[in-house]
């Protein structure tokens, strides 16, 4: 995650990185469409901690894939969009393209 991005390609790439490597493993982990701030934390540190990357890279990711769409909170759970529920039950791989793909098709 390079600095020398712009703003927009920057939050794309977070948004990106917090998706495949943070979001989309934690669900299928926990085998759940939910999941809470705790288990997002602790699943960000150990991911932080064995790429050697500062907490702050991914620190905005989830914020932004709630603002996409892609991700839902409700008190203090937070849960993946309906359209994407299919790819966890079938625990198929579902990239951050082939996300916002479902999330924007209404």
């Amino acid at each position: 995650m390079l600095s020398e991005k712009g703003k927009y390609a920057s939050a794309t790439e977070n948004r990106r990185f917090v998706w495949s490597e943070i979001v989309w493993p934690l669900v299928l982990e926990t085998d759940d469409v939910a999941f809470s701030l705790e288990q997002f934390q602790e699943k960000r540190e150990r991911v932080c901690k064995e790429r050697n990357i500062p907490i702050s890279i991914p620190s905005r990711g989830l914020v932004s894939l709630m603002q996409k769409g892609i991700i839902r909170k409700e008190g203090h759970v937070y849960s993946i969009h309906f359209r994407l529920i299919p790819y966890m039950r079938l625990r198929a791989p579902c990239g951050y393209a082939t996300a916002i793909h479902e999330v924007r098709l209404k």
